[in-house]
């Protein structure tokens, strides 16, 4: 299976492993200071990178308007669907070459993509629509994607297969922790922890679907 690095559609792993600037972070739309760590990020479409934004420009850009369509808030949101399966056969599917991945359409390419974290950042791997749509497309988290700013998560572990809907950001902020704590063949023992923190982190913020989220 051949795999391309990603940053050729989207940059915004930069923002995770690119030494900070000194000072104060601030909004990239209207250069205020914003919090560390606990401001939004705005997708710029055009450009395929993530940006930091302040509440304001976050609130502004959160429901895509009729004129330029080029920035888009990621949304806050951590769900999964208790119902949802994914057994070994559906995985071995995706051809997913490692543990983790996660899956986002770009509407501008009008296309899913499929990433994973490797010792080199965000890799892409080849996709076949039918293999995604048997895999995971007919699931209802899969229905509530939003383009370009969320992603379906998915990891496998001890036998077992997890899928959440995350922010977009956090997917990339997973490659950036990846990146910097690889070590060896299979990442070493500081990455294996960092992951299992990740995604304790995720299991806390997720919460079930419910019956008004169904798509």
């Amino acid at each position: 299976m051949s795999a391309v690095r990603a940053d050729r559609d989207i940059r915004g792993l930069r923002r995770f492993v690119a030494p900070r600037e000194p000072g104060p972070e601030r909004c990239e739309l209207c250069a205020v200071p914003v919090a560390e760590g606990g401001h939004r990020h705005l997708v710029d479409t055009e450009k395929r990178s993530l940006a930091c934004a302040c509440t304001p420009c976050a609130l502004l850009f959160e429901q895509p308007g009729p004129g330029d369509g080029r920035f888009r808030t990621v949304p806050d949101r951590y769900l999964y669907d208790p119902a949802h399966r994914l057994d070994d056969s559906a995985w071995d599917l995706l051809r997913i070459p490692v543990g983790v991945a996660f899956f986002f359409r770009n509407a501008a390419l009008n296309r899913l993509v499929a990433l994973y974290p490797s010792p080199a950042g965000a890799t892409e791997s080849e996709l076949e629509p039918s293999a995604w749509q048997e895999a995971l497309g007919g699931s209802r988290l899969a229905g509530l994607l939003e383009p370009d700013v969320e992603a379906l998560l998915v990891r496998r572990t001890e036998g077992r297969a997890e899928c959440h809907l995350v922010p977009i950001d956090i997917c990339y902020e997973l490659v950036g922790r990846m990146r910097l704590r690889w070590q060896g063949f299979d990442g070493g023992a500081e990455a294996r922890a960092e992951l299992r923190t990740f995604f304790e982190h995720v299991g806390r913020r997720a919460r079930p679907l419910t019956e008004a989220e169904k798509p």
